[in-house]
Parts: structure tokens; sequence; C-alpha cells
């Protein structure tokens, strides 16, 4: 007989392939399953293996058909094929059979069913060659589960994946490439990729890869590609070549989608840089309300208005303008040197004319022109002249302008002015930012306005209380200074007196009622003229602080702390008395400089239960006595002992010609005294000058 199989018919020899011993032994040592079967389809002969595989005796299969011996669907399998090979007298391939072991595992044969011809070319039988593939299956099978996890990994990390030849030209297709550029397979084929690489990446990208591809080294870059929508994607790139024998065979890429995190972080970015610039503006403006808050005058607030455009703002020119009702217009208060594009010049703006700072004022609202054009645009809109903004716009250097009004309870008090020398943007954020700056500083300059008008309406009324002027004496020279505590806008209590006593001597006074106010004044007024009263019926000073110690009793409130210093001095000899109520002493100052402090007793103030005493003063010819209040020599950083003791060293720094003048002596200590420190007091000094004897005397 002879077998027609898939491998090719072995040379004929003298071996007798019929002999039964030679075929059993060739079937027993044999690694594959064999069998045989008839035209019936029934069994002859099968080898050991074959009946491991199919776990049934050989003794029971020779002479039965498959599907009285073995398993149905196997026994099906080889039902079909062996009919197959009988009717068409060709091979029959039967691709891969589970079958259950034994043991119980499973495992996977190949078989191949051949027909069997003899000498005369009839078919005699159909022969089974069975192969374990169990191996090879598995192999494949491991195989096909790390490709399937390899390309969920990398569909699920957005990732493209690609190949090129060892110079980089594309040899293979990448649909998931295509499928987000919209490119054809030629069109891609053909280095397309490089087409929809950004063109502003796409000459450094192409650099990158061919020095990439000479070095042999690691490709990774990044770059925005080009989607299908014609919308903008960031991916990054890494590829590597694959290197065997010392040469590259391919380059191995993936494309990752960093789309998503690029946007995050260009989010993270602008939130972050919108919430530095909202705490810089909240900063800025916390500042500017700070500096506002202690700008007591006018002038204050115009000067932290102009420095917080220059500093918060970063504008070129800053102008102030406060309102005339009366007049209609605009006044300015600091313009630097501004020519507004209304034409008209100095420091009244009518509101009639179009500017900046008019729009702003008659409309209520900011005015924002980040450009000439917006500016003329607005202007021109307003009714202004388009001749006289022309020649402005092309004589200026300025480019962008803000103008803000200045809003008190709906009120326009007046407007501000911003200009810059380049095109400004004015985001909606930094427009909020200026209302509120221009809110605060309508609220400042109404404190400031309100300031100086009761400031001065207090500084007049206090300066009533005093005398209108010291007597001129012989052989005496009196002088005095007030000066009034800027901190305060209410009269406060420090008072000095000086008059003429019915035996030709001098009283001279300086009183202090603490506290500030009508109340103040009022106490002033009454201790004033209490004393004037007491001081021409009974002069002696220890007379006087007695009979006021009653007074005080009878006329002023417990709590009321009030001090002063009494003296009286004979004219020419400078002879006198001093009596204290818990006031500063006196100091003496001689024509040669020095200082030397009253040591009397200081006493107690009025309307304390106490003995009171005076003592001998006397202002030697050529020596001037100063009298004055706590404000002189104490303040929030200078204790008292601390300002006398400084009152001291400032006489002995006076000029020769300042120690002869009283008048000249006084703003000097007044002056070198407050340098330096903020006056939160009122200050009043009073001198008593005994002129040196001269031959006619």
């Amino acid at each position: 007989m002879s077998a027609e199989t898939s491998v090719p018919r072995p040379r004929e020899s003298d071996v007798d392939i019929s002999d039964s011993a030679l075929f059993k032994g060739m079937l027993s040592e044999a690694e594959f399953a064999f069998a045989f079967f008839d035209a019936d389809s029934r069994v002859q002969r099968v080898n050991d293996v074959f009946s491991d595989v199919v776990n049934v005796p050989a003794e029971r299969m020779v002479g039965r058909q498959p599907v009285e011996v073995l398993a149905a669907d196997l026994s099906q399998i080889i039902t079909h094929a062996v009919q197959a090979v009988i009717e068409t007298d060709a091979p029959v391939t039967e691709g891969r059979v589970r079958v259950r072991s034994a043991e119980g595992d499973t495992r996977h044969w190949s078989l191949s069913f051949s027909p069997v011809h003899d000498d005369a070319g009839e078919l005699r039988a159909v022969a089974l060659v069975g192969l374990d593939v169990t191996e090879s299956r598995q192999t494949e099978e491991a195989l096909r589960r790390s490709e399937e996890r390899y390309r969920s990994l990398v569909e699920a990390q957005s990732q493209l994946v690609w190949i090129t030849s060892p110079t980089g030209a594309v040899v293979e297709d990448a649909p998931q490439w295509r499928a987000i550029t919209g490119q054809g397979l030629e069109e891609y084929l053909a280095s397309g990729w490089l087409e929809v690489v950004h063109p502003e990446e796409r000459q450094q990208t192409e650099e990158a890869w061919r020095e990439a591809l000479r070095g042999r080294t690691m490709f990774e870059w990044n770059y925005r590609v080009r989607t299908r929508a014609s919308g903008y994607r960031h991916f990054e790139v890494r590829a590597v070549p694959i290197i065997r024998h010392g040469r590259v065979v391919e380059w191995v890429g993936a494309n990752t989608d960093v789309t998503p995190q690029r946007e995050a972080e260009e989010m993270r970015g602008r939130l972050t840089d919108q919430l530095g610039a909202a705490a810089l503006r909240t900063a800025r403006l916390q500042g500017a309300t700070a500096m506002l808050a202690e700008a007591l005058t006018v002038e204050q607030v115009v000067q932290v208005i102009i420095d917080v455009g220059r500093t918060a703002l970063a504008a070129d020119r800053s102008a102030v303008a406060l309102l005339d009702t009366d007049r209609a217009a605009l006044k300015l208060i600091n313009g630097e040197g501004i020519l507004e594009a209304s034409g008209a010049t100095g420091d009244e703006i009518p509101l009639s004319h179009s500017n900046v700072m008019t729009m702003a004022v008659n409309s209520r609202r900011p005015v924002f022109a980040e450009s000439p054009e917006s500016l003329k645009a607005q202007l021109l809109e307003a009714g202004g002249d388009e001749e006289v903004l022309a020649g402005f716009l092309a004589h200026g250097d300025e480019r962008a302008w803000v103008g803000l009004p200045l809003l008190a309870a709906g009120r326009a008090l007046g407007a501000l002015r911003f200009s810059f020398t380049r095109p400004q943007k004015i985001s909606q954020e930094d427009g909020v930012f200026l209302e509120a700056l221009a809110g605060q500083c309508a609220l400042a300059v109404e404190r400031a306005t309100l300031f100086e008008r009761e400031h001065r309406t207090a500084e007049t009324l206090q300066r009533s209380l005093l005398p209108d002027r010291l007597p001129v004496v012989k052989g005496l020279v009196l002088a005095q200074r007030f000066r009034s505590g800027s901190r305060h806008v209410q009269v406060g209590g420090d008072w000095y007196d000086a008059f003429v006593l019915q035996d030709g001597r001098v009283a001279a006074v300086v009183g202090d009622v603490m506290g500030k106010g009508v109340k103040a004044a009022a106490g002033m007024g009454r201790i004033r003229n209490a004393m004037r009263a007491l001081a021409l019926t009974n002069p002696p000073p220890a007379a006087v602080l007695t009979g006021l110690d009653r007074v005080f009793e009878a006329t002023e409130e417990e709590e009321q702390v009030t001090t002063l210093a009494y003296m009286v001095v004979e004219p020419v000899t400078g002879e006198g008395t001093l009596a204290l109520a818990g006031h500063p002493p006196p100091v003496l100052v001689s024509p040669q400089g020095t200082a030397i402090l009253c040591d009397a007793e200081p006493g107690t103030p009025l309307g304390w239960p106490t003995s009171r005493r005076q003592f001998r003063f006397v202002v030697p010819p050529g020596h001037t006595a100063v009298l004055y209040s706590d404000g002189l020599v104490e303040n929030r950083k200078r204790g008292l002992d601390a300002g006398l003791a400084e009152l001291c060293s400032v006489v002995t720094e006076a000029p020769p010609e300042v120690v002869s003048s009283p008048h000249m002596l006084l703003d000097f200590l007044v002056d070198r005294m407050l340098s330096g420190y903020e006056q939160d007091d009122d200050v009043t000094a009073l001198a008593i000058h005994v002129p040196p004897a001269t031959k006619s005397d």
C-alpha cells in the first residue's frame, strides 16, 4: 500500500512495509497518533499514542466506528473527515481539536487525514496522523493575550503607535493617527505626519527628528497636530531605534495626546495669574486706602493719588480736579502740566468742554480710552472739536487714558485723570479696581475738604479767645507763638495772656485746659477771665492760684484737668514772682545762650486741695524767660523729662542774634522742638525779655 500525505513520499527500499511486525514497531515508537480506517469508517489499527489521546484501549476500537467508542464531538470530527477523504480521494486537514486527557487536563491536537491506496491505485484505507500542538497553542495564546494587553494599554493611554524604516520613512499604516488627522493612507505614508504639525513648530520638529536618526538616539519632542476638525491638539512623542547586530532595523514610536493636561496647566496658570493679579490689586487698594486715611488735607490727598497712580497703575501722568458747582467747571489741583484735548488751558476746565475728566463728571461713569482712536471716538461722540482733538493727539505723547469721577453719595466732587504714553489694555478686573480706588479717593477728598473747613473754623474760634495783641511796656519785650495741632479740627484748651497790673508790673500766664471742643474752649474762657479779675484785685501769684482753685471747684467738673504757669515781673529790673499749678517749669535763657529750668515746686492742677506757694523768679537784663505748654516738649514719642532736656539743648544751639530777639527765639524753639515729630497737640509759648541796661538808663 502507499499513503498520500502532506510530506514527500519516501524512496522505495527493500523493506516490506506490509510486514506486520515492522508496522507494529513503527506505530509503537512514534510520537504521533496514528489510526487507520477502512472504507466503512471502521477502525483498523491505532497506536498507543492515539489510544492514550482518546482514552480508549486499542482492542475496544478495532473493528468499530468512531461513534461507537469515542466521545461525541471527537467521533463526529473523525467521521466527517474520513468520509470526506473517501468521497474526494484527497487529504483532509482538520485544524485543531481539544481533547481532555485521563489526568483531566486539556490538550490540543492537529489532525490530518490521508487516503491510502494499493498498488493498483484503489483506495484501501484512510490514515489519521495526529500531532500534539498544546505547547504551540499555549505560546500563541500567550502572544495573543500579550498583544491584546499592549493594545488595550496603548488605547487607554491615548497613544498612537507608529513604525518607520531605519531612514525614518513611514512604512506601516497608523489608523488611529489618520482617524485624528483625517489623512489618507497615501498621504500619511508620504511623510504626511509632518504636514499636520503646527507651522510654527514644523521646522524644529523635523530638525530634531533628523538629528535623532543620525545619532540613533531616543527622539523625545512636543508639538501641536492639526486635527480633521481643523483644530490643534498637543502631543508628546517618544521614539526609540530597534537595533539588531549593531544596525537599526526600524524605529518604533508612540504619540501621546496631552491636550487635557496642557489645557489644565494653562488653566491653572491663568487662574494663578488672575489670583495673583487680584491679590496685588487688593493689596494696592488696601495700601491706597491706608494712605488716604492718614491724609488730612486736600493737598495730602492729592499727593497720595499721584503716588498711587505712579506705583499701582504705572501711569505716566496723573491729575486731580475738584468741581466748582457755582462756575460749572473743574479746577485742577495738580495737573502735572497736562494739555487737555478740550483746548482749555490753565487750572480751570469748563464742564461744557469735552475731555476725559469732564466726560467722567458729566456721565458719572468711568472713561477708559485704551488707544488714541478710542479717545477720539468717545470725545467726538461727546461733542468735542475734531480739529482741536487732532492737534492734541498729534503733538502729545499720551496713548491711553483713564477718567474717574469722584462721587460721594451720588454727588460729583471732581475727577481723576491717569494717562499712559503707551496703549493700555484695561480689563474688567482693572475697571473694578479703578472704580473702587475712585470711591476711596472721593471719600478722602470729601473728608479732607470738611477737615480743612472745620479746622479753619476751629482755629479762628480758638484765636478769638486769645488776646488780640500783647501790651507794650517800657523795659520789657513780650512775644508769643501759637501753633494749632494739625491732627484735630476742634478748638483746643491752650491759652496765654499778658496784661499790666495797677502797680505797673506785668502779669504773664500760659495755661492748658485738657481736652478739645467747645467744652475745653468754654473752660479756657472762664479760667482766663477769672484769673484776670483775681490778678487785678490781688496780684500775688499764690493768692491768684488760691482764688482760681475756689472758682474751679464752683464752675468746673471734677474730672477736668487744667494747669498753668503764672508770673508777675517788674519791667527794667526783671524782678518777679512765680507760681505753678501742675505746669511745666519756665526756662530762663541767658544772653550767652545757656538755658536754666526753674526749679520751683510744680504744684498741682487747679481745683486740687493744696496750699499754693509762690517763688522768687528774676529775669535779669538781657535774659529771656519762656513760658510754654506741654505740646512744645511732650508728644507720643518723647516723654516730658526727655523733652525738657532737649529744650535746654536746643537753646544752646541758637545763634546770638536769635538769643537776643524774643520773637526769633520763639520761632527757633518751636521749629526745632517740633522737627522730626508729628504734632498732635497745640503749642503755646510766651517770652518775657528784659532788655540789657544802656547808658541812658
